[in-house]
C-alpha cells in the first residue's frame, strides 16, 4: 500500500483523466489523509468543469459569426482617471480558441492579467493596440478620443477582420466592417475579454513607467484613478505633464 506521501505527490501531478483513475482508484480507501485528497480532487474537476463551461458559453457570439474568418473582440482601459492616455485593444483569436481563465479584464488580479497577456499574444491571430494622450483628450473629449484609439487599433490589425464585436459601443467612420454592440461584453465575448487584457495591461504598464517621472503622485497604486491619495498629491503638487485637464478642473 502506497503512503499518503506518495498519494499525495500522485494527486498533485495529475490533471484530467489521470486525475479520474486516481479518485476511483482511492475513494475507497478509508484513511482521513486519503479521503480529503479525493475530496480535493474531485473539487478540481468540477472547478474545471465549471472553467470549461463559462469558456464555451464565452464563444457564443463568436460562434454565431460562424461564416467569418476573422472576428475581432475591440476594447478599451482607462476611459475615466485623470491622468495618463485611453488605451484601446484589437484582438482576433482563433476560432474555438482555449484559453483559460481569461475574462473581462477587471475580475482579474494583476499577476493573472499579466500571463494571460502574454498567452493571448502568443495565441492570437492578430493584435492591434491604439492610444490617445491626455492632451488630445483635452482637445476632442474622452469618448471621441476613445473611438480614435479603436480605430487605431483595428488599423494595425495585420489582418482584415470580417466582423468587429465591440464593447458597449458602435465605431463611428468604419463603415466597411460590421460591428456588433455587447453590453458588457468584456464578460460575455472571449474576444471582447482577451482586447480588455490586452488593453488594461498595456496602460498598466505605461502608468508604472510614468510612475518612475512622476512618482509624487502614485501612479504605480492607483494608474491615474482619481483615489483620495491621488486627488491629495494633485492639490499639493499641481498636475503632471500627463495629467487629463478637462478631468481635474475641480481638484485643482
Amino acid at each position: 500500500m502506497k503512503t499518503i506521501r506518495e498519494v499525495q505527490k500522485a494527486f498533485a501531478a495529475a490533471d484530467g483523466d489521470a486525475l479520474v483513475k486516481l479518485i476511483e482508484e482511492y475513494q475507497s480507501d478509508q484513511r482521513a489523509g486519503i479521503k480529503k485528497l479525493v475530496e480535493r480532487g474531485r473539487r478540481k474537476l468540477e472547478e474545471k468543469a465549471a472553467e470549461e463551461s463559462r469558456l464555451d458559453t464565452m464563444l457564443s457570439y463568436e460562434r454565431s459569426y460562424d461564416q467569418a474568418r476573422y472576428i475581432c473582440g475591440v476594447d478599451e482601459a482607462g476611459r475615466g482617471p485623470l491622468a495618463g492616455p485611453v488605451v484601446a485593444a484589437a484582438v482576433i483569436l482563433p476560432k474555438d480558441v482555449t484559453i483559460a481563465y481569461l475574462n473581462d479584464s477587471k475580475q482579474l488580479s494583476a499577476r493573472r492579467r499579466e500571463l494571460l497577456y502574454d498567452e493571448i499574444m502568443e495565441k492570437a491571430v492578430s493584435v492591434g493596440v491604439g492610444m490617445a494622450s491626455p492632451a488630445r483628450i483635452d482637445e476632442i473629449n474622452i469618448l471621441q478620443a476613445t473611438y480614435e484609439a479603436m480605430r487605431e487599433a483595428i488599423g494595425k490589425l495585420s489582418v482584415r477582420p470580417d466582423v468587429l464585436l465591440n464593447d458597449a459601443v458602435i465605431i463611428p467612420g468604419i463603415d466597411d466592417i460590421p460591428q456588433e454592440k455587447i453590453i458588457k461584453g468584456d464578460a460575455k465575448s472571449l474576444s471582447i475579454a482577451a482586447a480588455s487584457v490586452i488593453a488594461k495591461v498595456t496602460r498598466d504598464r505605461m502608468m508604472m513607467a510614468y510612475h518612475q517621472l512622476y512618482p509624487e503622485y502614485g501612479f504605480d497604486k492607483h494608474k491615474g484613478y482619481g483615489t483620495a491619495e491621488h486627488i491629495t498629491a494633485l492639490q499639493n503638487v499641481g498636475p503632471s505633464p500627463i495629467h487629463r485637464r478637462s478631468f481635474i478642473k475641480n481638484f485643482t
